[in-house]
């Protein structure tokens, strides 16, 4: 089995070091192709501006100088060339993937172009706590990671569907077991913006979340992760709400 590695923290993040203990697990074939730099939060953005530089680390271990999406698209088209990848895994992100976050990260992402592509893809993050990045329990995801890859994959991935695993703050024995999850939403009434002023006297902004009390709907991939559990959600490429689609026609349908 082919694996082409990839993530949006670059290619030099802790997370991808353990992802890539994680691939050789499962295959001795392993293909890193990542960000040069931090990508955090692009989401599924192409650099369409600008060109993409491409970098040899090392044997079968290549720097891009853009997005994650990009990484993926160049690795299977250019950089394996006419025999792609089996599986695409993007991370092990520095921090949780779940809720809303799957629209913003890039990690996300990553999974999504190689679905795109027709190839089996999974989007891995470990969670942290009250202790922050410094204290990331890495792990707990090159522990398990493995295993619940490898029942990933016994179990299928079907078209146009691409999963998203999350590993809890905790050291890997504590882990209380593989929760099937359901995307959760977060209280956006917790974002907010955090106002500075420069040593120029010109104002600045950062995008920040209130720390409060949340409780996380039942079956969620927020309430796995608190439990203690490994998250598995099932994403989907297709975003049409299909109920509001027969909603919508029906209504057009009467007015025309």
């Amino acid at each position: 089995m082919r694996i082409l590695v990839t993530n949006d923290d670059g290619i030099h993040a802790p997370g991808l070091a353990t992802l890539e203990e994680v691939a050789r697990e499962l295959s001795d074939d392993v293909w890193v192709v990542a960000p040069e730099s931090d990508q955090s939060g692009v989401s599924h953005s192409l650099s369409l501006n600008d060109p993409l530089r491409l970098r040899q680390v090392s044997e079968k271990r290549f720097a891009v100088k853009g997005t994650p999406s990009d990484c993926v698209i160049l690795g299977v088209r250019h950089i394996l060339g006419d025999h792609g990848p089996d599986l695409v895994l993007s991370g092990v992100n520095r921090g949780q993937n779940v809720a809303e976050d799957v629209t913003y990260s890039g990690t996300i992402a990553a999974a999504m172009e190689g679905t795109i592509l027709g190839i089996r893809s999974i989007a891995m993050s470990q969670a942290y706590g009250a202790g922050g990045r410094s204290a990331l329990k890495w792990d707990c995801a090159r522990e398990h990671g493995p295993k619940v890859v490898r029942k990933i994959l016994e179990t299928g991935i079907e078209p146009g569907i691409l999963i998203n695993v999350n590993f809890p703050d905790c050291e890997p024995d504590a882990v209380q077991g593989v929760a099937v999850a359901a995307q959760g939403f977060r209280n956006q009434a917790l974002l907010s913006i955090d106002a500075r002023v420069d040593g120029r006297g010109n104002p600045y902004f950062w995008l920040a979340f209130a720390k409060a009390r949340f409780e996380p709907g039942h079956g969620s991939d927020l309430k796995a992760i608190a439990e203690k559990r490994i998250s598995v959600t099932p994403l989907r490429l297709d975003l049409t709400d299909e109920p509001t689609l027969t909603r919508f026609a029906q209504a057009f349908a009467e007015g025309s």
